[in-house]
This record gives C-alpha cells, structure tokens and sequence, in this order.
C-alpha cells in the first residue's frame, strides 16, 4: 500500500507565511479599527465606546484572578494538545469544560469577585433589574410588548428590551428557586457557558471527525472570548445554541428521534433568547447538509425535530407574547437610542475588528485554511482531507451567519459580546493549523493583555 506523499518542506514553510500573512492583516484591522474609531469618536462621539471598536475603556489593573489566569493559560498552552490526543473521549470533555471553566473564572476575577463577576448582571441595564416585575409571570408576558419602545410607559431596560422574554425568565426562575442576586446569576452563565466548548466538541465528532475535535480542544478551551463570557448572558445563549446544534448532529448521524426532539427544543428556546440567533439556522443547514445520509435512511427524524422546535413558541404564544410585534418594536426601539446614531459605515467592518479579538489571530489564520481547504476540496480524497472539508463546511456556515448579522445594521458595538454564539463556531478552525502550541500562546497573550488592560463592561 502505497503511504500519501507528505507535503514538502518549501509547501510547509508556503502555508505557514500565509497563516503569518492572515494573522498579520487581522492584527491591522483592529489597529484601523482602534485608530479610525478614536478619531471618530474625538470629533463626533457618535460611537458611544470610550476605546472602540470595544465597549470598553483603558484601566491596567490586576486582581485575584491574575494568578490563576495565568496558570490556567500555562497548563493549557504545555499540556493541552497532548492530553487532548491521549485521553480518552469521555474524559476530555468533562475535562474541557472544566477548564474553560476556570479560564472564564479567572479572567474575570482579575476585576475581583463583586464588580468582575456579582455585579455584571445587576447593572441599570441588566436583566436583574427586572425581576419583581414578573410576580406575576402571565401577566408580564402578555404584557411585554407595551414596554419595549423608550417613550413607553415604565419601559424595559436595554437588555430586557432587546430580547424576548426567555432570556429574562431565566434569572426570573433562578430567583424562584432561591438562587438570587448577582453571584448566582454570574455562575450561571460562566458554568453554563462553558459547556458551548463541549457541544461545539461534541458537533466536529459528529460530524467531522475524533481527531479534528482533539485538535480543537484546547483552542476552544483557551478562547479570548473567555473575556466576555464571564459574566454575560451571551454566554448562556451561545451555549443553549450550541447544544441545539449538536444535538441535531448526533440525531442525524445515530438516526436518533430522541436527540432530534430535544434538538429541536432548544433550537426553539434559542430563537427566544435573542432574536438574532435566528441566524443559528444557517449552522443548522449545515449539519443538516452534512448529515443528509442519516436523514434520507430515516426521515421521521424531521417530525421531532419539528415537534421539538414548535413548544417553545407555541407556549409563548398562548401565553400572550407576540415573537414578531415584539422583534418589529425592537428595531424602532435600537434606532431610538445609540444605534440610531452609530455610523454603519464604521461598524460594518469595524464589528469584523472586534470578531478578531474575541476569536484570536490564529482563528484568522484557522479561517485561512478554512478557504484553502475548500479551494481545494476536490483534490483531496483522503479521509483526512474529507473530514477537513466537512469541518471547513460547519466553520464557514458560522461565518455566514456572522456576516449576516453584520450587514443587517443591527449589530453596531458591542458584538464582542453579542456575537459568541456564532464566534464559538469560528475557534474549531484553528484544528486546522500545525504548531499549536505557538498559536495557543498567542491566544493565550490576547485575552490575558484585554482583560489587565482594558475595563471591560456593558
């Protein structure tokens, strides 16, 4: 049997220039983006940042997360690509969660226990705000829609406003249980958010391959987006989407009814987390392209998908919230306040600026490959060669929907935040580069400088 021809050593050193090249023109984005960004905020302060393209503004400071941060980041960067090839499956995953636990811990503890983690969703914008306004939960339901424009009477903060109302229930229910105030609510998101690494590792099994996941793993683990995940409800959004999705990958491969039912569940809660991860479709039609085998054997798998998909919607429904009054409202709602006044022609690639520093710059080299790999595509036979197609596939369907966004004008600022949902989609590219330790400390280096750096918030 004849062994596939390895690449040559002029072939190896071409790919890695190019990979430079990616990461290098990344990298003067965001420079473009800080640059042109203060000039325009200096003259006309329509911008509403204070260091665009971030919400953020400049405060080097360390805390008590600093230590951790920094071990976190050294383990990971010495033994993560090793034990991400040598454990077994069923204890990387358990293990990958844990510490994309404690990276998202740690670099918010740097701003200390009360303002980096106790406070973030106590905020005169946050969802906590609201809370005793939903005694009455029917009620508030049926009464939501008249609280959303700014010149309503009592009308929502930004953050309630800007989203359906599952995404307040859930602190509304976290409160019923007894797991009130800010520290319970920050957990929350953190701990749950930090599983969007397992199901995004659990979708490239799926569907890709086992050893692409390994290689992802420790990208996924060690994102900068950790930043923002700790605290943000984003976080918790990105990771009910992301289980939407791989759910739907191992319903479509393991011919599973159950899995379909309850992929179609939480694709139905996702579209009332946010309106905008509608757009979480588009990842679905890929899964469902890539796994059409699997439903073409069994096509009853779209009856519980379906069925799934219709509770959530249909119990908001009857309950009195109107989806799409509410989302028309929105948008009157956005251009009444700073999104009316944000220049589009800045955010449109500056939004693109902010995707780079929570994805990282190998993520922008990862994305070159990605293209390469799909050029290419038809050249390749190999098994190795099919499973990086179909992964380019799933990455690039993530991209889309993140373009998509982009040009709908909704997301002007703050997509370091909104944005996790599809970001988490873009890191699994970085399985596609050599030298991973080298990309992983780069990641490593970003996230540790914006967090000791910067004052993040929203």
């Amino acid at each position: 049997m004849r062994r596939p021809r390895r690449p040559s050593v002029p072939s190896v050193n071409r790919s890695l220039r190019r990979d430079l090249y990616a990461a290098g023109a990344a990298a003067l984005l965001v420079t473009a983006a800080v640059l042109i960004g203060r000039h325009i905020q200096g003259t006309s302060r329509t911008l509403f940042v204070d260091w665009p393209p971030l919400l953020a503004s400049w405060g080097p400071h360390v805390g008590p997360g600093t230590p951790a941060a920094l071990v976190v980041a050294i383990a990971t960067v010495a033994y993560g690509p090793s034990l991400a090839v040598r454990l077994p499956w069923r204890a990387l995953l358990p293990l990958a969660w844990g510490m994309a636990t404690a990276w998202i811990c740690s670099l918010a503890l740097i701003d200390g226990w009360d303002r980096g983690i106790a406070h973030r969703l106590t905020t005169r914008y946050e969802y906590l705000q609201v809370i005793d306004r939903f005694d009455d939960i029917p009620a508030a339901l049926r009464d939501f829609t008249h609280h959303i424009l700014l010149d309503s009477p009592d009308n929502w903060p930004a953050h309630i406003a800007g989203h359906p109302p599952a995404a307040t229930l859930t602190f509304v229910l976290l409160d019923r249980i007894g797991l009130r105030g800010g520290g319970w609510a920050g957990m929350w998101c953190v701990i749950v958010g930090a599983t969007a690494c397992v199901a995004v590792l659990v979708t490239i099994r799926a569907l890709a391959d086992e050893a692409l996941a390994r290689r992802g793993a420790p990208f996924l683990v060690l994102a900068p987006a950790a930043v923002w995940m700790g605290t943000s409800a984003d976080a918790y959004f990105a990771a009910v989407a992301a289980w939407a999705v791989a759910l739907l990958a191992l319903a479509v491969t393991r011919r599973s009814l159950w899995w379909a039912g309850a992929s179609g569940l939480l694709f139905g809660l996702t579209c009332y987390l946010s309106y905008g991860l509608t757009l979480v479709a588009l990842i679905a039609a890929a899964v469902l392209a890539l796994g059409r085998h699997g439903i073409r054997e069994r096509p009853a798998l779209l009856v519980p998908l379906l069925a799934g998909l219709a509770v959530v919607p249909t119990a908001f429904t009857l309950a009195g919230f109107d989806w799409w009054e509410a989302y028309h409202l929105l948008v009157t709602r956005y251009h009444q306040g700073a999104g009316g006044v944000r220049p589009y022609g800045y955010w449109v690639w500056a939004n693109l600026a902010c995707t780079v520093l929570i994805t990282g710059l190998a993520t922008a080299a990862g994305l070159r490959r990605t293209g390469a790999v799909l050029l290419h595509r038809r050249t390749g036979t190999t098994p190795d060669r099919a499973a990086e197609a179909r992964l380019a596939l799933l990455v690039s369907a993530a991209l889309l929907a993140l373009l998509v966004a982009d040009l709908s004008g909704m997301s002007k600022a703050e997509t370091e935040r909104i944005w996790l949902p599809f970001a988490v989609w873009l890191l699994p590219a970085c399985a596609l580069l050599p030298r991973p330790r080298a990309w992983l400390t780069a990641q490593a280096l970003l996230a540790l400088l914006l967090n000791h750096l910067l004052s993040t918030g929203w």
